[in-house]
Order: structure tokens, then C-alpha cells, then sequence
């Protein structure tokens, strides 16, 4: 027998979790094709065989989480490992395997979230696949033996992550309003937002930067890449638009477009994820004015957008006008940006989104 172990998928991930398989033990398979479906990250990952053979046994289930060097797999070695010849006597028949379960990944994936062994499940689809309907029955009738969920994927991740963020940082949060009452009903509101947080940063640069906890040291970065947290079923997801400085505002909503149906098909790679150097979260597209976020270390800065209101707004004249108006939040590491440095950069955001759109 010879072991195929998980392999080094690069921006130093330690770990990843079985999604599924695609073979199965007995299975011939030829090089390149994929055997499993890692999540590492947030990011689904395809695993191909790195040779031809014969797989002689599974080493880890899906829903497990596996290190980077463990091995996920046996392959028969011998004279027939390669041709599927067989040598010598035939076996009697082999033992029936179970039929395959027929099953979108979206279903898979809540089915994990459910504790439902699909295995178990009574499908009611088309050619035997099971429906989201049949996994949610399927767990109403074992409500009353609820035991707590253990979080996975992309929710473990988030826990982790959120739970580092919050030991390290030292979190201040300032809130404010801009009117919006000079924008066309069309506007593109995440647009904006960008448009905004690229000119706070170019106002104040080191609300772009990342910090070094060991050496107490502040570097600014050269491009502005954003982070869009981007909220789905299985968990936060924070894929990257690099260098938004430097594009338009066609070019963000084609990559915001892309990144969304990325996340619904959970074909978002690692280098989607990597390294942004600062945040934004539109939360007010669900509800919410003022919020306190939370800094991912290095970054240092988080700006958030509440849901649009209207108030009334007296002018220069003493006149009372109803105003449209957007509630921001900005959540800064305290450590690395002192106060004055954050309301510079929130006043620069404030100017930059108060004006027409093509101001």
C-alpha cells in the first residue's frame, strides 16, 4: 500500500475539512482526478490524485478536519495497481455497496449543520436526490434529541478567528451620520461606500496599515485591499478586492457580482481570501444603524454602514427639510490609531459620501 496525505495548499493553512469525497474505496482513478473536497479557510479546495491506482481505503470521513501532512488515503500497489488487471483467481462478487446519495452541496452542507445523516434521509427529489425539504423533515423528527452543534467550516473559522481578534485588539468604535440627500435614487450604494473608504484612506493612510503586535510597529500598505464581508447560510465570508484605488466603480460591482456567486457556490479559493488591509460591512443592507465590529489583526480599521433612514435636517436658513441619511460605523484597533486619526478618516468618508455622484 502506498498513502496519499493531504498536500501543502499554500498561505500557510495548517488544516482543512473534508467536505466529500469523490471516489470511493475499490475505485480506479487516473491522474489529476479529483478525489476530495477540502474547505480550508472558508475556501472549498478540489484535491487531485497525483497518480493512477487503485483506491484501497478512505483515512478520514467528511466533516473532519485533517493537518496538512496526515494521510487521507490508501492505494494499492502490486502488479494490478496500476491496470486494473486482475491476477490469479477471481474473487466471488463483491460485497453491494449502499447507493450513492444524491445530494446539491448547499443540501449537504446543511444537512452537517443539522446533524442528519443523509444516509438516513428519504429523498423525494428527482431520481432519488434529496431535497432541502427532506433534510429539514428529517430533522424535525429528532428535535427531541437536539444534542449542541459543533461549529464547521466556515463558521468554525469565523468563531476562531473572531475569538483571536477580540484577545488582541484593543477595539474603539466611532459612530456619525452622512447625508445622502443629494444622491440619485439609482446610486449604488456598496459603490459608495468604496468610493468613501478610499478617500478616508488617502486622507488618513495609517487606518490602512497593518500592525505588528511583536515589534509594536505600524506599516502603511501601498494599495487599498478591501475586504467586503459578505454574509451567507454557512458563515461570514471576507473575500478580497485588490487594489480598489486603482479601479472604477464598473470594475468593483463586476467583482462584487463575482465574489457573490462565488460564495453561493463555495468556489471561493484561498487567494480570494488573502491578506486585505482593511474592511468594510454594509450590515444595514439587513438591519442595524450603529454597530460595534470587530478588527481582524494586522488590519487595523473596519468601516460599517447601518440601514438608511431619513430625519429632519434644519438649513442654513432655519428651514426644516427631511433628509436621507446614512448611519457609519467605524471600529478602529486603539493600539495603532489614536482618536484623531479615526475622525479624520470618518470625516474624509462623511465628505466624500455627502456629495452628488459625480462629485
Amino acid at each position: 500500500m502506498s498513502t496519499f496525505a493531504l498536500p501543502d495548499l499554500g498561505e500557510g493553512l495548517q488544516e482543512a475539512e473534508i467536505v466529500s469525497w469523490h471516489v470511493a474505496e475499490g475505485d480506479h482513478v487516473v491522474v489529476d482526478q479529483p478525489l476530495v473536497a477540502v474547505e480550508t479557510e472558508k475556501a472549498v479546495v478540489e484535491i487531485p490524485s497525483p497518480k493512477a491506482g487503485h483506491v484501497a481505503r478512505l483515512l478520514a470521513k467528511a466533516g473532519e478536519r485533517v493537518k496538512v501532512g496526515s494521510p487521507l488515503l490508501e492505494f494499492e500497489e502490486g502488479r494490478h495497481a496500476e491496470s486494473g488487471t486482475v491476477v490469479g483467481d477471481l474473487p466471488g462478487p463483491p460485497p453491494a455497496r449502499p447507493a450513492p446519495v444524491r445530494a446539491t452541496p448547499a443540501v449537504r452542507a446543511r444537512a452537517r449543520e443539522l446533524g442528519v445523516d443523509l444516509t438516513r434521509v428519504a429523498p423525494t427529489g428527482p431520481e432519488g436526490t434529496i431535497l432541502l425539504a427532506d433534510v429539514h423533515a428529517a430533522a424535525s423528527r429528532h428535535v427531541a434529541g437536539v444534542t449542541p452543534e459543533t461549529l464547521r467550516r466556515a463558521r468554525r473559522t469565523m468563531a476562531a478567528n473572531m475569538a483571536k481578534a477580540w484577545r488582541e485588539v484593543a477595539h474603539a468604535t466611532l459612530h456619525d451620520e452622512a447625508d445622502i440627500a443629494a444622491w440619485s435614487a439609482a446610486e449604488d450604494l456598496t459603490c459608495r461606500l468604496i468610493r468613501a473608504l478610499i478617500a478616508g484612506c488617502r486622507n488618513e493612510p495609517a487606518l490602512n496599515a497593518g500592525f505588528d503586535a511583536a515589534s509594536f510597529s505600524l506599516r502603511e500598505n501601498p494599495t487599498v485591499d478591501l475586504g467586503l464581508a459578505i454574509d451567507a447560510p454557512d458563515g461570514l465570508f471576507v473575500p478580497v478586492l485588490r487594489d480598489v484605488a486603482r479601479s472604477s466603480p464598473q470594475d468593483w460591482r463586476r467583482m462584487i457580482d463575482a465574489f457573490k456567486r462565488s460564495v453561493q457556490e463555495r468556489s471561493l479559493t484561498p487567494a480570494d481570501l488573502r491578506a486585505p488591509t482593511i474592511t468594510l460591512s454594509n450590515f444595514g443592507s439587513i438591519a442595524g444603524c450603529h454597530a460595534s465590529l470587530i478588527v481582524v489583526p494586522p488590519q487595523v480599521a473596519i468601516l460599517g454602514a447601518g440601514r438608511t433612514a431619513v430625519w429632519p435636517v434644519q438649513g442654513a436658513d432655519g428651514s426644516v427639510a427631511l433628509h436621507r441619511t446614512l448611519p457609519l460605523s467605524l471600529t478602529f484597533d486603539h493600539r495603532a490609531v489614536t482618536g484623531g486619526m479615526a475622525a479624520r478618516f470618518l470625516r474624509a468618508v462623511i465628505a466624500d459620501l455627502t456629495g452628488a455622484s459625480g462629485s
